[in-house]
């Protein structure tokens, strides 16, 4: 097919629909997902549809190595309400949600998974409690039909642990369906495996969340990218979110804790060790070397976590001076009748 054709038919396509900014943009990553792409397209027209509100509809292609992007090309072809974004290779789940939100317009924001597990019939629930006016709204899989040892297991001990050390008291951190207001997860700097823990994340900027239980469908086409590894890999992404929601703004603080601690140890222990050998005369390097030995190691690691905590400060200081970020994230402001219009 040449390129002429398919932009006529965008374009007699975009006729049909009002030139503004949709109010809400389902962003769809995309994996190797040939045989539920076309399904997913037609399940989420016919819902959003039906609300009666302007829409648009976010496709990712991560990567994909099947039809996938064929598929989602000639879905596009027919309809201007679509946008594709086609990564070079696969990256992730993140980065793929993080390229449909860079090309999202729309006030909120829904992000699902392309394998049809989400049910598109769900969305108008989201819809409702945004329209309550919440920021965040996360699906909650109450019900999951995974493997009871490989799957629920492992992950409703994840989750709990994810809702101890993050302070967000949602039972389901996992699931990617979920519903933003568009200026907030415009906020986040999402990389890695973040995208679990965007709740948490936006906590930090004071973001009401709420739960909505989803349902839980069995993969039944494609092969799934999930597996019980992803779910301890979550531990060492946990240490980096509680890190980053108690100590982004001060690092000296954390590693100022654990230098004092250290340097208090190995200074209790040296006294010790003095006191025994003025006194009653002991040779400390032969009755006691492993413990001066201890000593003098938490001495200078009391030294070096204070000089990473000073760096740690150093650089977060570089960062709001270069940027000019503000420590902070508005909501809302009502302006006085004197702030300029």
């Amino acid at each position: 097919m040449t390129p002429q054709p398919r932009l006529a038919t965008q374009d007699f396509a975009a006729s049909s629909f009002p030139q503004r900014p949709p109010r809400y943009s389902i962003v769809v990553p995309f994996h190797n997902e040939e045989e539920n792409a076309q399904a997913m397209y037609d399940r989420l027209i016919e819902v959003m549809t039906s609300t009666g509100e302007t829409f648009e509809l976010v496709f990712v292609d991560d990567g994909s190595t099947d039809q996938t992007f064929r598929v989602l090309n000639d879905v596009s072809a027919r309809d201007a309400r679509i946008t594709v974004v086609r990564l070079r290779r696969n990256y992730g789940q993140t980065s793929g949600l993080v390229a449909g939100f860079d090309h999202a317009q729309g006030d909120y924001i829904i992000a699902m998974d392309g394998d049809l597990q989400h049910d598109p019939r769900e969305i108008p629930r989201f819809l409702d409690k945004l329209a309550d006016g919440y920021d965040i709204v996360s699906g909650w899989r109450n019900h999951r039909i995974d493997s009871l040892w490989m799957r629920r297991i492992p992950s409703r001990c994840a989750n709990w642990l994810m809702a101890k050390l993050s302070g967000v008291d949602i039972h389901d951190f996992g699931t990617t369906f979920k519903a933003y207001r568009r200026e907030l997860i415009k906020e986040l700097s999402l990389y890695g495996e973040l995208h679990r823990f965007i709740p948490a994340l936006a906590s930090w900027y004071g973001a009401s969340i709420c739960e909505v239980p989803i349902g839980n469908a069995h993969r039944q086409h494609g092969k799934s990218h999930y597996g019980i590894s992803r779910t301890f890999l979550v531990c060492f992404d946990l240490i980096t979110i509680r890190f980053l929601l108690s100590y982004l703004g001060r690092p000296l603080h954390f590693f100022g804790k654990l230098a004092a601690a250290a340097t208090v140890a190995g200074s209790t222990i040296t006294g010790a060790l003095l006191v025994e050998k003025l006194v009653w005369g002991t040779q400390i390097l032969t009755q006691h070397g492993p413990l001066m030995i201890a000593a003098a190691v938490l001495l200078v690691t009391g030294v070096q976590l204070l000089a990473i905590g000073l760096l740690g400060e150093m650089q977060v200081r570089h960062f709001h001076e270069a940027t000019g970020r503000p420590p902070y994230s508005v909501s809302r402001v009502l302006p006085s009748k004197y702030s300029p219009r």
